[in-house]
């Protein structure tokens, strides 16, 4: 029996040293509240609705012009007569939100855990003080940033692949099955630390260095996964990467032909934009790789490729990451998998 037990905790130590060295952050303290603007603004009065609105709008100032002008795209002068339609095409998915979403408790904590990370590594970066919940128009925002430090999230892409909504032919039309599995709740968290990501790259990376070859454009994309992956380190590589388990796993198999494909077809240093997107946007598959392989596939193999150049390079910080030309992580990182 104690042999059993010996066994059991010399696996469990070998899966932690086998995981990438994650810092200890529990010492660090994020202050964030989470705000249900979904639940003021659905609960309005429409035979008041000037009234109502008004009060909506003191309660939330500085959320609701964000929410009617930038994410509804209300003209100021049919304000009113917008949102009257919206609450009613709406209701369905602010009811079912109200059931899905009743307690919003686990998701605040993986998104706090996230920006204990982000403080970590970015200690001068100003963190989210509030996440404001809302449902908008399918057809527009899963999460943005506000310019008053919060976080906004849009249940309305959030609601479990198989709801009933997301079947039908309009929103299949926008949002194939291959889109629409992944608006799942898991993805809260994950597309929370996305936006801030694209946040970091648009202080911190030059300008100037974003190449317009397929190589530069995937490393470009690794980069992000790999800042992604340090802020949330338990988080399932599939649901950071956007792939299924099955495809990830696929990809792992087939990383050295994966990378054949790229070298053999001369593609990386490509610079058509038509052809870019096809290996850096999603997808149902990458066609030439195969039914089993995931569409944006450029983003495994640029993730791959920041992976051995930090390994080489492990006492660069990720704002450094961030500003080093991918041309150079390329020609640095000397990536050919076995």
């Amino acid at each position: 029996m104690k042999k059993l037990v010996f066994i059991w905790i010399l696996l469990a130590l070998l899966a932690c040293s086998n995981k990438k060295n994650v810092p200890d952050v529990s010492s660090i303290k994020v202050d964030i509240q989470t705000i249900r603007y979904e639940k003021d603004f659905f609960v309005l009065d429409t035979t008041h609705l000037d009234i109502g609105l008004q009060n909506l709008y003191e309660k939330h100032k500085g959320f609701s012009q964000d929410f009617f002008f930038n994410i509804l795209g209300t003209p100021p002068d049919s304000v009113a007569k917008d949102a009257k339609l919206f609450l009613k095409t709406y209701k369905v998915i602010y009811d079912a939100s109200s059931i899905k979403f009743k307690d919003f408790t686990s998701n605040e904590n993986a998104i706090k855990q996230g920006l204990k990370y982000v403080h970590y590594y970015f200690p001068a970066y100003p963190l989210p003080t509030r996440i404001i919940t809302f449902i908008g128009p399918l057809n527009s925002y899963a999460g943005i940033l506000t310019p008053n430090n919060g976080l906004a999230i849009g249940l309305q892409l959030y609601m479990g692949k198989d709801f009933s909504v997301y079947q039908t032919d309009e929103v299949q039309n926008m949002y194939p099955s291959y889109i629409s599995r992944k608006f799942e709740p898991a993805y809260i968290p994950v597309n929370s630390m996305k936006n801030i990501i694209d946040d970091l790259f648009s202080n911190f990376q030059d300008k100037h260095q974003n190449g317009g070859q397929l190589i530069e454009k995937m490393i470009d994309e690794g980069k992000r996964m790999y800042i992604l992956d340090a802020f949330l380190p338990y988080t399932d590589d599939s649901l950071k990467i956007g792939y299924t388990t099955n495809q990830l796993k696929t990809c792992y198999k087939s990383e050295q032909n994966i990378w054949a494909y790229f070298v053999q077809a001369d593609l990386l240093f490509q610079n058509d934009p038509s052809m870019i997107n096809t290996y850096v946007s999603d997808g149902p598959n990458t066609s030439e790789l195969g039914t089993d392989s995931p569409g944006n596939i450029g983003l495994f193999v640029g993730w791959q490729i920041v992976k051995k150049w930090m390994e080489l390079h492990n006492k660069t910080s990720l704002q450094q990451l961030i500003q080093t030309p991918s041309k150079q992580i390329f020609q640095e990182a000397k990536y050919k998998p076995h």
